[in-house]
């Protein structure tokens, strides 16, 4: 369904009248395109204090593009080099180096913050870079202009880690991302030979794929280039066929809650899969004093038993490659919780839970990350039939002051599938415009 308010005030009439009321006026958001595959604009490369990765940062940003310069003006995007801040009186330097030019930032610019993972040891460093998060986040929800701002923790030495990540977040891919803190692991990249086509060569099965954020996830892991292997229940037949076709990818009509699923997926792959992304899911709501078990039991076992059967079948049988990747489909109802949804919060945060867990297992045995996306308001036929207010609650609750769309989570979720991005491992990356619930 169209964003009304959005289009309002995208007109000089709507801008004046919501400015006079003191409404939100959320800015178009400009996502990939072919023909606009970057920002606009420079990046600006500042450093806070001393640093002992700016030449290796440099030479990423140099590779990524747009230019990176140290010179203000109007940039597309700020990168503020802050590993260096190891003491609260540190942090006087990244106000230094942001305050003077923040203002400048283009619309719809991003400012990634690059640190360092907080000390077991040092608790004047851990506190001088825990300090980086809360910086970040409130950053993200004052900016407005339709920018962002991200904290990325880089371990010492691992910056070469570090340049799929700064190409997701430095691009319009990330649209729809605000707040979040993303921390990599010193994990080597697998090298990409086109950075039109990162998964060329890969084969990628997506869940839930007949309509919605799945059939927009498959969309864009076929557009990178992945051989795509679209699943869905047999009710959806018809329109799983329909959207595999139309991206030259297989069908798999299943039910992913059959005890015999695994086995069937990894028939339908054999050479194995390089990509998984669990993203079938349900809802059933209701009240817990007015939920019928079945209502319980159903979303447990299609959003998170079947997603943890399945994985741990592919997994044992080595039918996901060595340098594959799992992304699952979690919810920021998992992580703020949300009226009349206990069954679908609970399963949302197993999500989670499996995630955090797995992750360090699976890298050390099998060479696959395991990574969540949690999605938030997202333009779908299911939130189109939510009455109106709290449609309109949902799209404005967030620092961008507008829902997302399905590709901004299918965009996270191939950023996560790319072979370069081998140390992004174990993150639960928010996808919903920096929500106001759960921060």
């Amino acid at each position: 369904m169209a964003d009304h308010y959005l289009h309002l005030t995208s007109t000089a009439p709507g801008r004046f009248l919501t400015r006079r009321l003191g409404l939100p006026q959320p800015r178009p958001l400009r996502r990939w395109t072919l023909e606009n595959p970057t920002l606009d604009g420079p990046l600006l490369h500042l450093t806070a204090g001393e640093s002992a990765i700016s030449d290796k940062l440099r030479a990423t940003l140099a590779k990524i593009g747009p230019e990176a310069t140290e010179q203000t003006g109007h940039p597309a995007g700020i990168v503020l080099d802050a590993t260096g801040i190891t003491t609260a009186g540190g942090l006087g330097k990244v106000h230094a180096a942001l305050h003077p030019v923040v203002r400048s930032l283009a619309a719809g610019g991003r400012v990634v913050v690059i640190g360092t993972p907080p000390s077991p040891d040092d608790h004047h460093q851990a506190a001088a870079q825990q300090a980086l998060e809360g910086f970040v986040r409130s950053l993200g929800k004052e900016i407005g202009k339709g920018a962002t701002a991200q904290l990325l923790r880089i371990p010492p030495g691992a910056a070469a880690s570090a340049e799929s990540t700064l190409r997701f977040l430095l691009s319009p891919r990330s649209a729809y991302i605000s707040g979040q803190v993303i921390e990599l692991t010193d994990a080597a990249p697998d090298p990409v030979a086109d950075w039109a086509a990162p998964l060329s060569g890969r084969t990628a099965l997506v869940t839930g794929a007949a309509r919605g954020i799945g059939a927009s996830v498959a969309s864009v892991l076929a557009r990178d280039g992945a051989t795509v292997i679209c699943l869905d229940i047999p009710q959806a037949e018809e329109e799983l066929s329909r959207t595999a076709a139309r991206l030259g990818a297989t069908a798999l009509p299943l039910d992913i809650t059959a005890p015999d699923a695994a086995d069937l997926i990894a028939a339908a792959a054999p050479e194995g899969l390089d990509v998984l992304v669990h993203n079938a899911g349900i809802t059933r709501d209701r009240r817990l004093a007015n939920m019928p078990a079945e209502r319980w039991a159903s979303v447990i076992e299609v959003n998170l038993d079947s997603v943890l059967r399945t994985t741990d079948a592919l997994l044992e049988a080595g039918a996901v490659n060595r340098g594959g990747r799992i992304v699952a489909t979690a919810s920021i109802a998992g992580i703020a919780g949300n009226n009349g949804q206990t069954n679908y919060a609970a399963s949302k945060a197993g999500i989670i839970g499996l995630v955090r867990s797995l992750a360090p297992h699976a890298a050390a045995d099998h060479g696959v990350t395991v990574n969540a996306v949690a999605p938030g308001f997202i333009e779908t036929k299911m939130t189109a039939a939510v009455p109106l207010f709290i449609r309109e609650a949902g799209r404005r609750m967030n620092s961008l002051s507008q829902g997302g769309l399905p590709v901004d989570v299918a965009e996270t979720t191939a950023w996560f599938a790319q072979p370069a991005s081998s140390a992004v491992n174990g993150q639960i990356v928010r996808v919903c415009g920096q929500s106001l619930l759960g921060a």
